[in-house]
């Protein structure tokens, strides 16, 4: 066990079915006038989700101003736009409601709220002007109605400049939620199919913070529980949506996986995922990481078969008296059993209309945009590795 690490978690976080009225009553609002952050599909309106966010606000003295433009994979123009309403508007705080896309843009947005110039000036890979943002952000609450990226427990802010094709994870102290919900009553109407992508990204986080060279004790317990959980528990709720104890079991998971991503680091697969949905930007990026899983781990599993088998014990694989290459094969095949269990097992980055043409794109792009995460890989991978990945999971 490696003893040498640096632990910072500051998100105060409400956890349990029912605990989103705690709203109305909670003393550790950060302000006065809120700006509420959603996607643009209008679930949040459908479901009466953003109804009650608004009454309890109001109810506990909170104004409210509604940005509702927000893509599945988040734009750096709505930032700005977001943040020009929380300026013109005087919000003093920003509310994320929604999964992982609005969440990210709320705390994007609370930067730019008071900082001055481009989002993308403040963007620390690829082609971003590495500028710290002086004045930090406004606060931010998260309040979470899928179980999949985990934002609600950490600082990462996932955003994609159209223009060049780069979707890059960004986040500062400041971008920490200040107070996160967690009520899986929210995810009962999340469909199958959304379910199992926003499940997966949950458990590839717990499986790459687990793998990478920075993880730490908390971390690798926390992955560890998640990986067990998620595997045991997401082929429940994609086959029965309204099974709370999955649900509840689900959101609990992601959470984990959030402050996994806190304490430790996600590596190379996800700078794989986010070169295909910046350029293909209708990709899911749970549907992302699922497809190229298989390829990717089964080539660092081969290369460096270290962990891999905790994670296959963790997903129930029987690894007892394996030799260390026989136990990484273990999870492998765990890993293509947790896909089929949750009816994605036919996906192929062909089906997407990606062309064969655009894998060297995605090598190359995802060492520019996202390239840090290749040096906390345990595996020293090379774009001609990376290509060959791509290769593999194409169809």
């Amino acid at each position: 066990m490696k003893l040498d690490f640096s632990y910072y978690m500051p998100t105060r976080i409400i956890f349990g079915c029912g605990k989103l009225s705690e709203l109305e009553t909670t003393p550790y609002l950060p302000g006065r006038k809120a700006l509420v952050v959603i996607g643009a599909s209008g679930a949040m309106k459908k479901h009466g989700y953003l109804g009650r966010v608004t009454k309890y606000l109001k109810s506990n003295g909170v104004e409210t101003v509604v940005y509702d433009r927000i893509k599945p994979n988040p734009v750096s123009g709505h930032v700005e736009e977001g943040a020009s309403v929380a300026k013109e508007n005087g919000c003093d705080f920003v509310v994320g409601l929604g999964g992982g896309s609005s969440i990210d843009s709320a705390k994007s947005i609370a930067v730019m709220a008071v900082n001055p110039g481009r989002y993308w000036d403040y963007i620390a890979r690829g082609s971003g002007g590495r500028k710290t943002p002086s004045h930090g952000a406004l606060p931010i609450v998260a309040i979470t109605t899928t179980a999949g990226t985990g934002t609600e427990a950490d600082p990462w802010t996932v955003i994609t400049r159209s223009e060049t094709n780069e979707k890059i994870g960004w986040g500062a102290n400041c971008t920490f939620p200040r107070l996160s919900i967690v009520d899986p009553e929210l995810m009962v109407s999340v469909p199958a199919k959304t379910t199992a992508y926003t499940g997966m990204d949950a458990f590839f986080h717990s499986v790459e913070t687990y793998l990478a060279t920075v993880n730490q004790p908390t971390s690798d317990h926390l992955a560890l529980e998640a990986v067990g959980l998620i595997t045991k528990y997401l082929p429940v709720a994609v086959r029965d949506g309204t099974n709370m104890e999955a649900r509840t079991r689900l959101a609990w998971a992601n959470t984990e996986a959030g402050i996994c991503e806190s304490l430790s680091c996600c590596i190379s697969h996800h700078s794989m995922e986010h070169a295909v949905s910046a350029y293909y930007p209708e990709v899911a990026h749970g549907a992302g990481l699922t497809m190229l899983s298989v390829s990717y781990f089964s080539y660092l599993a081969e290369r460096n078969p270290a962990r891999f088998g905790d994670l296959a014990r963790a997903m129930g694989e029987d690894v007892d008296g394996l030799p260390e290459k026989e136990s990484a094969m273990a999870f492998i095949a765990g890993l293509k059993k947790l896909i089929r269990n949750v009816g994605l097992e036919e996906q192929k980055l062909a089906d997407f209309g990606i062309q064969r043409d655009d894998l060297k794109t995605f090598a190359e792009n995802s060492f520019y945009a996202m390239g840090s995460l290749f040096d906390i890989t345990p595996v020293k991978l090379t774009p001609d590795d990376v290509l060959a990945i791509y290769e593999n999971a194409y169809e």
